[in-house]
């Protein structure tokens, strides 16, 4: 076993351990950062729902078998994606691979161009996941440092409701209300009405 040793890891789950090694050289020969482990006890005892990265897994390991390590790594929420490799492929084995999430399912030997291409594809999908969390946890942010007044503006102009039907509801000038509106559109980073609804329409 190895510590996770970057931001975006391909985590290697074989009981093979002349199999982890040529999977860890070939993946850094073409840029990818690995971490190895020879069980998925091992991986489970290590692994952390931050970890970013994607996972390869393969089925037949002595104790838990891979296809049960995806579940487990659904239920203990790591929602890194999995290539899952197998020297014993079939159509039931595929099924649950997929049921189980795997990103792709591929039969040894393989081709190296194969792993590659499997895990460019996980690691495209773990990109536009962290860039969405990101983006929600910015927002989230943004949202926070709104006062309770600018709160309950924004919640009036996301009904549609005009500055002067706010002011009359809270007891405020229009001009007041359009202070509101310029603090919270510069918050949460927008330019206007349409870009709060589009912004908020993301959650």
């Amino acid at each position: 076993m190895s510590e996770r040793p970057s931001p975006l890891t391909v985590y290697i789950v074989d009981d093979d351990p002349s199999v982890r090694d040529s999977l860890a050289l070939l993946l850094s020969l073409n840029g990818h950062a690995t971490a190895v482990f020879g069980s998925a006890e091992d991986f489970l005892a290590s692994a952390r729902g931050d970890w970013a990265g994607c996972a390869i897994v393969d089925i037949r390991m002595p104790g838990m078998d891979g296809l049960a390590l995806l579940d487990e790594m659904k239920a203990r929420g790591i929602r890194i994606p999995a290539v899952v490799v197998t020297a014993h492929g079939d159509v039931a084995s595929a099924r649950a691979a997929f049921k189980g999430e795997a990103v792709d399912f591929l039969e040894k030997p393989f081709e190296e161009s194969s792993l590659i291409a499997a895990v460019d594809a996980c690691l495209a999908r773990e990109h536009s996941r962290l860039a969405t969390g990101l983006e929600a946890r910015r927002r989230d942010e943004s949202l926070a440092s709104l006062s309770a007044r600018e709160r309950e503006v924004l919640e009036q102009l996301l009904l549609g409701l005009h500055n002067r039907d706010i002011a009359e509801r809270f007891g405020i000038s229009p001009r007041t209300v359009e202070v509101h509106k310029a603090r919270i559109l510069d918050k949460l980073g927008a330019r206007n009405v349409v870009d709060l609804l589009r912004l908020l329409n993301r959650a």
